[in-house]
């Protein structure tokens, strides 16, 4: 099949950045011509470069994406080049190699210098004499050709005929230049095609006869184009004449859920589903609770005030993030507060008291500030937030997100420690970098990290977490480790290459982000996040299912059109 690579003009500044499109985006041909994969964003990013002292990010964007089909998988070359685009004196005279087996999992391997000169264009061959990986590249105006060796190191000049072999062609997706056509089998587009298409429904398999008094855990299971499945219930509206006739279930979320309320959190406690948020409404003052029997009876369900700025002196304005966690028995609200400003944020914890109720003020004990494993504070040279727990292998762990002010302000990156299950209040491990605002989606606008929280599946932990400025380019991107794996090695996670929500995903639902799961009575887990219902629209609370696609893997751009279109819905079986 044939794909193709490319970058991408901008939309505009809020719907789709200039340095977002400055990134590898992929599409594939269809009888209609090139249709764009991953809602048309990019899905390869340059990392930023750091400086060796202040350890400041220096971000990047890339540009000439050229893809070549080898060894059973694909070299990537690029220019990497300054975040608008502009020339890139730390990569005057390099290129920028990836590998990737499957177009969708890349591994950086880093620029390679070629020459003095700054590069204006690069591409790749096979040698069809001894095999090696060539390298061709205009600079100055010319044309020139190294062979690489087994680490991707140029070697020997080559000397033949032709040209860079790399020209553009028209695609017709929109915003797409500089594309470069390439072939990939059928196994591996089949790959590509069902990790950076959004899943539809397609199909429907269910028993065409059964029993009445069956019917309340009747089944239909719906097939999506990308081979996963889902299992929905059905509503009965009538049994006569030796039928059953409904429609399957499907909770509809008019999005948003709650306006002005940012950072959601939805939590099962005996019983009742508890809604929590910030309050974007009064400045970040105050902390309010919903309960109900249902998520859906969420939406309209009566808040209740839980925590103030005024109450306690140590606890000011900016009462941000607050998450439910049951560690060890007992339950906690993870927050972030200051009793100043902002630069005086910090996380704190608040213990419920014995035989206490989660949307009662008077049933939790006064938040207490985050230590570290000495009893002194957590960080001293800025601020932290947005903490959140994580389970594996008998440790309980807790990672939040970090920005240094001091002696310079590196932006928000995002750590992780152990803690002590009795008083989680209180690390027992130093703390060990998870993800830094290293990619274009990450650093848009602002350097920054934020909103981690878990989820767990079939013995993988997908931590997903948020990024860029808090405007219509902030995005949700995911880090992937092993159940039971010691979370304080940085090697056991996986962090993806490019963002699973952002502003194009849904339509009208711009910045999306500081998500977070819960697992309803029927097993099936939601997505509660924050976006805008407009471009300058006030940070509002959504939820959507999350799908498990084909390899198990989370998607979160399943919309309801897409999860089950209305045409579908309509079920009718005879009664035995």
């Amino acid at each position: 099949m044939r794909f193709v690579c490319y970058t991408r003009r901008a939309v505009s500044e809020a719907e789709y950045a200039p340095r977002l499109g400055l990134s590898m985006h992929l599409g594939y041909e269809t009888p209609d011509g090139f249709k764009p994969l991953n809602h048309n964003y990019g899905v390869l990013f340059v990392k930023a470069t750091q400086d060796p002292v202040s350890h400041a990010l220096r971000p990047k964007s890339l540009r000439k994406p050229f893809v070549l089909p080898v060894g059973g998988g694909f070299m990537i070359a690029a220019l990497r080049t300054e975040p608008n685009g502009d020339p890139d004196p730390e990569s005057k005279g390099c290129a920028v190699l990836f590998k990737t087996a499957d177009l969708v999992h890349y591994t950086e391997l880093g620029p390679i210098k070629l020459c003095d000169d700054y590069i204006e264009d690069v591409s790749l061959k096979t040698c069809p004499n001894c095999g090696s990986l060539v390298v061709k590249y205009y600079a100055g105006g010319k044309l020139f050709r190294r062979k690489l060796d087994e680490n991707c190191r140029p070697t020997d000049d080559v000397k033949e005929c032709g040209d860079l072999g790399a020209r553009s062609v028209e695609t017709g997706i929109e915003g797409a230049y500089d594309a470069r056509e390439f072939e990939v089998s059928a196994e591996k587009a089949d790959y590509a095609l069902k990790k950076l298409l959004t899943p539809v429904a397609v199909s429907l398999e269910y028993d065409k006869e059964t029993e009445a008094e069956k019917l309340k855990d009747f089944r239909v299971t719906v097939h999506y184009s990308d081979g996963s499945t889902h299992k929905k219930r059905v509503d009965w509206s009538s049994q006569e004449n030796g039928e059953a006739k409904g429609r399957i279930h499907l909770d509809h979320y008019s999005f948003p859920i709650a306006e002005n309320r940012a950072d959601p959190c939805v939590y099962f406690y005996k019983g009742d589903y508890y809604f929590i948020a910030t309050n974007d409404a009064d400045g970040n003052h105050t902390i309010y609770v919903r309960r109900a029997k249902t998520i859906p009876g969420l939406v309209d369900a009566p808040e209740k005030l839980i925590l103030d700025s005024k109450t306690y002196p140590h606890v000011g304005g900016l009462l941000w993030a607050p998450e439910f966690h049951n560690v060890a028995g007992k339950e906690y609200i993870f927050h972030a507060c200051t009793p100043k400003e902002f630069g005086d944020e910090q996380s704190h914890v608040m213990v419920l008291k014995d035989g206490g109720e989660l949307d009662d003020r008077d049933s939790w004990e006064a938040p207490r500030r985050v230590l570290k494993k000495d009893g002194s504070p957590l960080y001293d040279k800025g601020i932290t937030l947005d903490m959140t727990t994580i389970e594996s292998g008998g440790r309980v762990y807790v990672a939040w997100s970090q920005r240094q002010f001091n002696p310079i302000d590196l932006g928000a990156w995002v750590y992780i420690a152990e803690i002590n299950p009795a008083e989680p209040w209180k690390l027992i491990s130093d703390p060990v970098l998870l993800t830094m605002p290293e990619y274009g989606w990450q650093n848009n606008h602002t350097l920054v990290d934020e909103g981690p929280f878990a989820l767990y599946r079939d013995g993988m932990i997908y931590l997903t977490f948020s990024s860029a400025l808090v405007d219509t380019t902030y995005c949700v991107g995911m880090l992937t480790a092993k159940q039971g794996d010691d979370l304080l090695d940085p090697n056991v996670w996986t962090k993806g290459n490019y963002p699973l929500m952002h502003s194009l995903v849904a339509p009208g639902e711009y910045g999306p982000g500081h998500n977070a799961y819960v697992t309803d009575e029927y097993g099936d887990v939601w997505n509660t996040y924050h976006a805008r219902p407009g471009i300058r629209g006030p940070r509002s609370s959504g939820i959507r299912r999350v799908h498990f696609g084909f390899d198990g893997e989370p998607v979160l751009d399943l919309t309801e059109e897409k999860d089950l279109p209305e045409n579908m819905r309509d079920v009718t079986v005879k009664l035995k």
